[in-house]
């Protein structure tokens, strides 16, 4: 069997020194405008001290209209540089992969933030939300490479897109909201479009040692589990994407869609044949044990999110086979000890039963 501190070798870029992957966290910890706070530098770099091999930045936009919460983290503009150079330095001294995930909220973008309507790939009156023109369509593709190459220069070792969880390149795949008649929409093959003419735009531009990568959903947000079996095997047939980082919700569970039922999520992509692409997986995931029967199931990486917010050094404890995740709900002292802001507290709060009241 496979060890969780096997190192993991990409084909660009450094090798991981273990398999567990900070996975991207909201926390709206960074300033109004996009910069990086001191308490975001904080709460990253004591992941990477904490022996993760790899530590992704939360989502940051690459356009000021895909903003999707108040305090996140901004790579749309050059004034990002500095502070994203800081947090590259940051988490590269404690041997860790640094990685930018780059992301546009599209109609989950709240209007009375972004100060527009929000944007997406069909109509959504529910949500207030409008196609955008095949011409922003592609100033977001711009967007994203020019965000990839912001990470590039300020010192990151690679960048992953958002393509899951409803934001706006999930939502190109989505059929059902994306009913475009432009070279966006349609087939398959057009709705995945966009990722594709972003792929293609940022290892132009940014040289053979920069690991890239994608997140996507397997089922929910109007995708169907057996077309995202295709957009996965057509990644991985590109032949030079990093990882694909599976966001599984749960790993262990069985398929949503009829035709999956009595399969595990996990098991649907760890048994496709994905040549030199590894592959990621998040889903509740809180003890050694739950990562490794990830690894022996036949993932490459294990995305670890609510367990590396109660365990800034999950990975360090996991050479404890019978390791568990600290027991909900945390004392705010305990988390503020862990490396979380106020107003990262103040988000968890949220989530019920995570955090102590006050």
């Amino acid at each position: 069997m496979s060890s969780l501190f096997e190192s993991v070798s990409f084909q660009h870029g450094p090798e991981m020194k273990n398999r567990f992957m900070l996975a991207p966290l909201t926390n709206q910890q960074s300033h109004a405008d996009g910069t990086l706070s001191d308490d975001e530098y904080k709460w990253l770099t004591m992941r990477a001290q904490g022996g993760f091999g790899l530590t992704m930045t939360c989502a940051a936009h690459v356009q000021p209209q895909g903003q999707g919460f108040a305090g996140q983290l901004g790579c749309f503009d050059d004034m990002h540089i500095p502070g994203l150079t800081r947090l590259a330095d940051g988490i590269k001294a404690h041997g860790s992969i640094a990685i930018v995930q780059l992301h546009h909220a599209g109609r989950r973008s709240p209007a009375d933030l972004i100060g527009q309507q929000p944007l997406s790939s069909g109509n959504d009156e529910k949500m207030g939300a409008r196609a955008m023109t095949t011409a922003e369509v592609e100033d977001m593709v711009e967007a994203f490479i020019s965000g990839a190459i912001r990470a590039h220069k300020a010192g990151f070792h690679g960048v992953e897109l958002h393509g899951a969880h409803d934001y706006v390149l999930c939502q190109f795949l989505n059929g059902e909201l994306n009913q475009r008649r432009d070279k966006y929409g349609g087939s398959l093959a057009n709705r995945m479009r966009v990722i594709i003419e972003i792929l293609d735009g940022i290892f132009d531009c940014t040289g053979d040692d920069f690991n890239v990568s994608i997140r996507l959903s397997p089922e929910r947000f109007g995708l169907q589990t057996s077309e995202m079996v295709q957009v996965y095997a057509a990644l991985i047939a590109r032949g030079d994407l990093d990882f694909i980082d599976m966001s599984l919700w749960d790993c262990f569970k069985l398929g949503a869609d009829e035709d999956f039922a009595d399969q595990r999520l996990i098991d649907i992509f760890a048994n496709i044949e994905r040549r030199k692409t590894k592959l990621a997986v998040a889903g509740k995931l809180y003890s050694t044990e739950d990562a490794q029967r990830c690894i022996d199931a036949g993932a490459d990486m294990v995305a670890i999110g609510r367990a590396a917010i109660t365990n800034h050094d999950f990975p360090n404890k996991s050479h404890d086979p019978s390791f568990k995740m600290r027991e909900l709900p945390v004392p705010r002292a305990v988390l503020r000890e862990e490396g979380l802001s106020d107003s990262f507290i103040g988000y968890m709060s949220n989530w019920p039963g995570f955090a102590e009241p006050e």
